[in-house]
Parts: C-alpha cells; sequence; structure tokens
C-alpha cells in the first residue's frame, strides 16, 4: 500500500535517540518562555552543534512546524502559537488565561508536536511506547525533580523523580494512569452528589482508594502500592473478578494476574516526599539504585563492595554531598568518568584506610 508524502517526510524519525527528540521537544518550549532572551538562544545553538543527532532532530521540529503554520482551522492555529514559535504570539481575540489554562494549553500542544514530530506515522502505536506517552503525559517530572498537583476534586497529587500521569475524570469515575514513576496520593471527598470511585492505573491494574492515603510506584514488571491511611483495592488487569483490599499499614506487589503476600509500609519508603532517602541497613548496591533514580549521571559501585550496609537519612537535592558522606563514612573513593555525549559514569570503589 503506497505511503503518503507526509509518513515518508517523518520516516527518518525512528533513527532520532529519544533523549534527543525529547530535548528537542523541550527546547521549543524553553525557546518560547525566555522571549528572546540571548542565554537561552546561545545554549540552544550549541546544543544543536554538539551533535548530527540534535540538529536532526530539531530539522523534524522545523518540519512539523513548516506544515502546521499554513493551516487555518483554529486547533492547528492555536498549536502553531503555543508551541512552534520561539516567543510569544498575541492571540488573534485577546482572551485573558489562567496560569494553569496556560500550561494545559502548553501540554497540549506538546503532545501534537511530539507526535506529529516523531511518532513515524505509527501514532496508535507510539501512545504506547511509553518514552511518548511520558512526553505528552499531563503532568510529568524530569529526573531529580518532584512536584505536588492539587487536583479538581481536592485530591493531591505528589509525583516523584521522572514521573507521568494522565487523568481521566468522567461523570462516573476519576481515574489516573501512572504512565512511569511514583506517586503519593492524598485523596479527596468526591464534590460531586454521586460519588465516583477514584482508581490510579497501571500497566498490571488498578489501586481503588477507599479513603486513602497511598503510594503506588509503577516498575518495569509490576506495581508496588503501599498504604498509609485508609485501604486501597487492588485488581490485577487479567483477574479482576478477584479484588484483593489492603488495610492502612501494609505494602505490597501485584503484576497482571496476583497480588504479592503483603509486607509491612515502612513510612521511610515515601521520605522522597519531604526530600530524602531513609536507609536502614540497606545494601549499597540497592541504595546506589534507588539514588541512581535521582540522577542524570550513571551510578554504580564495585561488586567488593556491594554489600556494604548503609544507615541514615539523606538529602535528594545534593546528591554530591551524598556521595561524599558515603566516601566519607565508609572509606571509599569516588571515579567520575564524562562520557563525549556529556553524562557522568561515577563508580564507587573500596578506598584505603588512613
Amino acid at each position: 500500500m503506497p505511503t503518503s508524502s507526509w509518513y515518508r517526510a517523518t520516516a527518518d524519525a525512528a533513527t532520532i535517540p529519544a533523549s534527543v527528540a525529547e530535548r528537542a521537544v523541550e527546547w521549543v518550549v524553553a525557546l518560547q518562555d525566555a522571549d528572546g532572551a540571548s542565554h537561552v538562544t546561545e545554549a540552544w545553538h550549541r546544543w544543536r552543534a554538539e551533535h548530527p543527532d540534535h540538529e536532526r532532530a530539531w530539522q523534524r521540529i522545523e518540519s512539523v512546524r513548516s506544515r502546521l503554520q499554513p493551516l487555518a482551522s483554529p486547533g492547528t492555529a492555536d498549536i502553531a502559537r503555543s508551541a512552534l514559535t520561539h516567543g510569544p504570539t498575541a492571540p488573534t481575540v485577546p482572551s485573558p488565561r489562567s496560569e494553569a489554562q496556560r500550561r494545559t494549553a502548553r501540554r497540549h500542544a506538546l503532545k501534537t508536536l511530539a507526535t506529529l514530530a516523531f511518532a513515524t506515522g505509527l501514532t496508535a502505536a507510539a501512545r504506547e511506547y511509553t518514552p511518548w506517552r511520558q512526553w505528552s503525559a499531563d503532568y510529568r517530572t524530569g529526573v531529580g525533580e518532584r512536584r505536588t498537583v492539587m487536583l479538581t476534586d481536592g485530591t493531591q497529587l505528589m509525583l516523584n523523580t521522572d514521573t507521568a500521569v494522565d487523568l481521566a475524570f468522567t461523570d462516573v469515575e476519576r481515574r489516573v494512569r501512572l504512565v512511569s514513576g511514583e506517586i503519593l496520593v492524598t485523596t479527596a471527598k468526591d464534590p460531586l452528589p454521586t460519588p465516583r470511585p477514584f482508581l490510579i492505573e497501571t500497566a498490571q491494574g488498578t489501586a481503588r482508594a477507599l479513603g486513602t492515603r497511598y503510594s503506588v510506584r509503577q516498575r518495569e514488571n509490576d506495581t508496588e502500592v503501599c498504604v498509609f491511611q485508609g485501604a486501597v483495592e487492588i485488581r490485577p488487569r487479567d483477574n479482576t473478578a478477584h479484588p484483593h483490599v489492603m488495610q492502612a499499614g501494609l505494602c505490597s506487589v501485584f503484576n497482571r494476574e496476583a497480588v504479592e503476600q503483603a509486607g509491612p509500609a515502612d513510612t521511610a519508603r515515601i521520605a522522597w516526599a519531604e526530600g530524602f532517602i531513609v536507609a536502614r541497613s540497606m545494601r549499597l548496591d540497592d541504595f546506589i539504585a534507588e539514588l541512581r533514580r535521582y540522577s542524570r549521571a550513571n551510578l554504580s559501585c564495585d561488586p567488593s563492595i556491594a554489600g556494604v550496609r548503609v544507615s541514615g537519612s539523606f538529602p535528594l537535592d545534593n546528591l554530591d554531598k551524598v556521595l561524599q558522606t558515603l566516601s566519607s563514612t565508609l572509606f571509599l573513593q569516588k571515579e567520575t568518568v564524562t562520557r563525549l555525549w556529556g553524562q557522568d559514569e561515577i563508580r564507587l570503589m573500596p578506598g584505603r584506610r588512613s
């Protein structure tokens, strides 16, 4: 079957690394927000010149821009204004908007931009591919970032590092889709006359709040749920006929078919909400794996010290200090290598005792 000219024009997008494509989309917003600031423009030019993939990714953006700008429909005109310009553009009909409305418009613009620029014509498949779903999510955080979101029903969502969620509130349910990462939820009473159930959906199933404060973490092959107040009803995706209710103080993991036996819900698991990692006799390799979630550097430790035990409360906003503390208290040494593409590789090694 012959392909459209649009598909042929976008077919090379599949060869652009996912991280580069994401950064190109982020530059669109940065340039718009900067309002012509020279330091941002200069940084953008440096990024484009750093690697051929960067320039190819930006040319994908420009290609979409050239196709959208001539279109006259209100929807595409708004996208072109809010996502594809390098500076503020006055709307055709002046209309004051709240900051929340502007953020919503920007999210929709980014969804369209990411799909059109890098989905290579396979939009249905792209929506299911996790990196694209992360970029187009209603709310998301970068690596090392945390944020709090108040939903329209009064529920509070706290998003941990590298987290993405989509909202699907209707007249019959309040659904939050956890695309990736981890959230801490404090549910509110539904303001509608007929209370709607509050659901967190993951790749493995749903966790329904029963008057609750609880955390949900999407892991690689399963979902972790810890309940701190109230209770949570878990329904594995392939076994919805047999729900499992977890009470406060319990933490468990479920896959698409079953829920594992619950253990205690240690509040140290959600210390990230206060900006800390709390370790209680944790293996060093496990601690480094947890710390890696908050850093763009590639963190690791030598296998010979993997079993060293770590205890303490460590600030997430100063990872250099955490590594220095580990090195000095556990008699380790830190080796750092910066790769050509700019990523640091940091490895903890056995040190010499003085």
